[in-house]
This record gives structure tokens, sequence and C-alpha cells, in this order.
């Protein structure tokens, strides 16, 4: 198995390349050359525990690590251990309980794992794939990242204490919630160096694609990624769209549907390519907050990303982006995987401030691509908490809550829909208690994690400030 670039101007590679390397040289993300199709194996798949899902799955994608290695990592990752925090009554075996909430609605608890957000499912795989490829190599890398939340402490989670990797994890000075800083910020470990960046989540990840398209920098100081501009991320996510598939129907002949709170498009970006895949999914429901880049795009085939002083904050901060780096990914398939197509819509974007599919050769392609999507405010949010809360006594988060809202107005009879939860809801502790006037409860590990000591470092956004740093710590 090979990898292309969405941008059509990098040499195929194997996998684990471009598992040390993030994001091609052109600029563009990788993708595999073809979607494997699963085809009679869904029956074979339905009965297997969720490392052995894993494994199944990812050795369609993964060539270049020996099969009896690959398995091990897969069994190493995905242990109840590992995924303890799940709800009382839920068997931590499971990996990705299945809640029901009535017939036919469904919650599938990816948050379990050690941050308690669903980053850590494929955060934890790839922690042990970078240990294992640099291992092998006898290299090193240094991981350059932004986060809005949920992917900085799980990436430095996944990767503390791992020999050959430093992280350098970028966030947006004073956006996330009490406890993701302190996640993140209270880690002493010395492979981990947390930098708050005066801005906006788009200015971070803007930082990380510049100093990840400076080729000569990149190699020199052996940049990688952990954002979901890599490709084992997106990979690692497609597993949970079959597993929870499976929780939700007895035959394969049934379809669902899929409710996805996105923000960078990476975790329904991997729902798309299951359905490529063959995996029976109706529709994939896209769910934004306030920042509604998205629907915007699959309500209008408009692609308008916001300047960074636009992007509002909300109650929903993860999900605060409104220039969402997988969305290429999908344009590249929904263009029929043409890289010149690509690089002249993303060329019409930083020009104009956007891209239209609304007419032309692939606007049926557009209606035709089994995505609706809708948008959730705040007082939205705080009325969907708070229902859940009533009618089921079930507590769940701010972004889970915008997936549910807008899960709710694309429901079709006979088809099962699953709404994937994004986070534990003691994450955004403030607004659950705004809608509940109570505070969720937290693992008792986690007792007093605001109050540790912190180590950041506060920088403008700006490339060279960040290479420097870089410089001084490689």
């Amino acid at each position: 198995m090979k990898y292309i670039s969405t941008r059509g101007g990098a040499e195929p590679q194997p996998f684990c390349d471009i598992l040390l390397g993030g994001l091609a040289p052109d600029g563009g993300l990788y993708l595999p050359e073809s979607y494997p199709q699963v085809g009679e194996r869904l029956a074979e798949w339905r009965r297997l525990s969720y490392a052995e899902l894993a494994y199944e799955i990812l050795s369609l994608y993964v060539d270049d690590i020996p099969a009896a290695d690959l398995k091990a990592i897969c069994e190493t990752t995905y242990t109840a251990q590992t995924y303890r925090w799940c709800r009382p009554g839920r068997n931590a075996a499971d990996i990705v309980p299945l809640t029901s909430l009535e017939p036919g609605f469904h919650l599938l608890e990816l948050s379990n794992g050690p941050t308690l957000a669903f980053k850590d499912m494929a955060m934890q795989l790839l922690g042990n794939l970078f240990e294992y490829v640099l291992d092998q190599r006898g290299e090193t890398i240094n991981i350059l990242g932004a986060t809005s939340g949920d992917t900085g402490s799980a990436a430095e989670y996944a990767m503390r204490g791992k020999h050959n990797v430093r992280v350098f994890m970028l966030s947006p000075e004073g956006r996330m919630s009490a406890f993701q800083r302190a996640q993140m910020y209270s880690l002493q470990d010395a492979n981990i160096f947390n930098i708050a960046v005066r801005g906006m989540f788009d200015d971070a990840q803007d930082i990380v694609k510049a100093v990840s398209s400076d080729a000569e920098f990149k190699a020199k100081y052996k940049i990688g990624a952990v954002n979901s501009i890599n490709w084992a991320r997106v990979a690692a996510q497609i597993i949970y769209y079959f597993k929870g598939y499976f929780e939700a129907t007895r035959t394969n002949g049934e379809e669902v549907a899929f409710a996805v709170p996105s923000g960078n498009f990476g975790n329904i970006c991997a729902g798309h390519i299951a359905r490529m895949m063959g995996l029976p999914i109706a529709c994939l429901v896209l769910a934004t907050n306030e920042n509604d880049v998205l629907d915007e795009f699959f309500r209008t085939g408009i692609y308008r990303p916001r300047a960074t002083t636009e992007t509002q904050i909300t109650s929903s901060p993860s999900m605060d982006i409104s220039r969402a780096s997988n969305f290429e990914r999908f344009v590249f398939d929904l263009v029929g995987r043409d890289g010149a197509i690509v690089r002249q819509l993303w060329r019409e974007a930083d020009a104009d401030g956007s891209f239209s599919l609304a007419d032309g050769p692939f606007a049926a392609r557009l209606v035709g691509c089994g995505f609706v999507s809708g948008r959730s405010s705040h007082m939205d949010r705080l009325a969907t908490i708070r229902d859940v809360w009533r009618r089921y006594a079930l507590m769940i988060d701010t972004h889970t809550a915008d997936g549910v809202k807008v899960a709710r107005e694309h429901c079709v009879a006979e088809v099962p829909m699953i709404v994937l939860e994004t986070a534990q809801p003691v994450k955004f502790a403030e607004t659950m208690h705004e809608a509940l006037g109570c505070d969720p409860e937290r693992p008792a590990e986690l007792e007093g994690l605001e109050s540790l000591p912190q180590r950041v470092e506060l920088v403008d956004a700006n490339v060279d400030q960040i290479k420097r740093i870089l410089v001084r710590e490689c």
C-alpha cells in the first residue's frame, strides 16, 4: 500500500514514511492510493474484540510492519486498563461501549481513555507506532502539533516518556477549559514542551503547517506531526465506526447513520473512508458549533474559511476552528482524486477567501455524497444537556450535545443513529454547572488537577519564534 498527496505533487510513499513525515512535501495530505473493500469480511469481523478488529483494519493499510508486530501493537494499545474510565455499568473491555438512549438512538462512548477524550482512541496507537518505527530505524523525531483542546493532551499522554520522541504542542492562549489546560501544562516530563500562542487555534495550526512546509528545516530537525494531518490518526479512527456499526445492528444488511461533532473534519473524515471501504453507512451527519464553515459548505457548496478574527469563542472550544485541515481529504475524493483540481481550489480559497462546488461538474456529486449538516449554539447546548439529563439521567459534554442536537434533526425511521461522544463532561465543568447547577464527577485520580504546577511558554503567533524554540530544544 502506497500513499499519495491530495495535491498530486509528491511521490507515493509507504506507510512508515508518511507516519513520521506528516504533511506531504507539496503541502497536501496523504491518502492511500485506493481504499480497500471489506466485502464479506464484515461477517468475520462482527465477532472480533476491539484490538482484533483494529489489527484487521490497519493491516489493510499497513504492509511495511510485520503482521505479528502490528498485531502486538494493537493488543498493547487497546486494553481495558487503558480505556477504563467508562460509565458505571459499562464493560471497559468493550473499549467503545454503546449507550442506547432510546430505540434507534445511541451514543458511542469514545472518551474512556487517559485524557477523557476521543482523541485517545487514535493517539495511543500513534504513540506506540512512533516508538516501534523509530526503534526499528534508530531515529528520533520532534513532534510539532497544534490543539484546540483535546488533541494536545491526548498526544502528550501518548508520547510522554517515549524514548526518541519530543513533543512541542501549540495551544491558543486562554481558549481552552481550565481542565484541558491543566491536563497539558501540568505535565513535567522532559520530552514534553507546551507553547501557548497569542491567538486562536487556526493561528497555531497555520504555524504547524508553515514549519512542516519548510522542507529543509523539517528534515534538519526531524519534524513530525500528530495532528490529524497525520494519516495514521485518521486510519485509527476508522476502527470505531466499524465497531459502532456492529454494536448497533444485528445483521450486515442494515444501514446506520453517524452524527459527528466536527471541527477539523478528521473524525468525520474517518467515517467517510469507512463508508468508501463498504461499511453500510446511510448518512454522515456533521455537527458544528457557531463556527459553521463546514455546515455552510454542505448546505450551500461554498467553502469559506474564516479569518482568525472571525472565529467565535464558544462553550464547545475544541470545535472553535474555521479552517479544517482534513476537509481537503474529502474534497480530493469528491473531485475524482485529481490533485490539480485540489491545488486550484485551495489557491482560490487563499486568494479570494472561498471556493464553490455548488455549480459545475461536481455539484451532483456533492448532493449525493451522503453528508448532511447542522449547527448548534450555546443555548442549544445548554438545552440539550438539560434534556438528556432529565430524560435519561445521563450527563453529556458540550461537544457531544452539539452532535445530539443536530442528530435529532436528521433522524430517519428504521435507520439507527449513532452519535459519537467526544469527551467526558468534567473537561467542561463550567458549562456543565451552568446547564445543570451541579458539577460533573471526575475520576479520583484527577482530583486537584487544576492546582498542580504548570509549565508553559507564552509566545506570539510567529513562525520564526516557534522555529527558534525548536532549534533551542533540539
